[in-house]
């Protein structure tokens, strides 16, 4: 049985995430790879790019899991601007990042579009998270390495509520100034 949109959207894909300047995306055979596996009977198509004075717009639609989605996205550089006058390569690129942001509709990894973290799921009351525990191990990392291993481990243990998130994030980054300025310091 395939997985609905709200099981989709709590998947934490943060290891599939790629990077280019400053700009994340969710790796696309990835995508595929997942869409798949919940529907192996998803298909896509892409349409023909259209072309904006010197740049470049791609489309693609995907029919999964009884619905179709369609989704665009200009050629872009790593700054988020247009490129002019684009080659294949890049377009070619942008055609399977325009076909992961599309799988992302059916909820897989739709919050890497939404410029979060982890994806977002009300935590019942009863497994509230002693947040001052986690910072508290947070602002104890002896190590940037160590503040990486605890910091992924509790937001793990945090399950994507987004104001202990917020508060997780903010320790990290005030542990690693602390242990970069000593670093520098020695």
């Amino acid at each position: 049985m395939t997985k609905t949109f709200i099981e989709l959207r709590t998947i934490n894909v943060n290891q599939h995430i790629e990077k280019k300047g400053n700009l994340s995306y969710l790796s696309w055979a990835w995508a595929v790879d997942y869409l798949l596996q919940e529907d192996p009977t998803a298909h896509w198509g892409f349409h023909e790019p259209t072309y904006f004075g010197e740049t470049v717009m791609v489309s693609c639609a995907v029919e999964a899991m009884g619905k179709s989605m369609y989704m665009h996205l200009p050629v872009m550089d790593n700054k988020n601007n247009a490129i002019k006058n684009p080659d294949s390569r890049k377009i070619s690129d942008a055609m399977m990042r325009c076909l992961a942001k599309c799988i992302a509709t059916f909820g897989i990894g739709l919050y890497v579009y939404a410029g979060e973290d982890v994806p977002s799921i009300d935590m019942p009351e009863e497994e509230a998270v002693d947040v001052e525990v986690m910072i508290d191990a947070i602002m104890a990392s002896p190590s940037l390495e160590q503040l990486r291993e605890i910091y992924f481990a509790t937001v793990k243990y945090a399950r994507g509520n987004q104001d202990t998130m917020k508060q997780l994030e903010a320790a990290k980054d005030a542990r690693k100034n602390q242990l970069t300025k000593g670093a520098v310091n020695e």
